[in-house]
C-alpha cells in the first residue's frame, strides 16, 4: 500500500510541478498548483471523471484563479537621524550680567 501512495505522491509533485511551469514559474502558488494536481491526478485515475461527477457535487467549490500576488520589495531601513546641536551662541544673544 505504501508503494502505491507513493506513487500517487510522485504524480501529484510531478504534475504540480509541470502546472508551476506553464504558469511561468509565479512564487507563492504552491498550494494551488498541488490542489490543481491532485484532481488532475485523480481524475485521470477514474477514467477521466471530474471530482465533483464522482462525489456527486459535494458542494465543494472550485479553486478561483487569481492573479498573482504582486512581491513588494523590502524597504531599506531608515538612517538615523544625527542629533541636532544647540544654536551657538552669538555675542548679540550673550547678556552681560553685572
Amino acid at each position: 500500500m505504501e508503494g502505491i501512495i507513493m506513487k500517487l505522491h510522485d504524480q501529484i509533485a510531478k504534475t504540480a510541478h509541470e502546472l508551476y511551469e506553464k504558469s511561468g514559474c509565479l512564487p507563492g502558488r504552491d498550494l494551488e498548483n498541488w490542489i490543481e494536481a491532485e484532481k488532475i491526478v485523480k481524475s485521470s485515475l477514474n477514467g477521466g471523471q471530474s471530482h465533483k461527477k464522482q462525489s456527486g457535487g459535494s458542494g465543494e467549490e472550485p479553486i478561483k484563479k487569481t492573479a498573482p500576488a504582486v512581491v513588494k520589495k523590502a524597504a531599506e531601513p531608515k538612517k538615523a537621524k544625527k542629533p541636532k546641536k544647540a544654536p551657538a551662541k552669538t555675542a548679540s544673544k550673550m547678556k552681560k550680567t553685572v
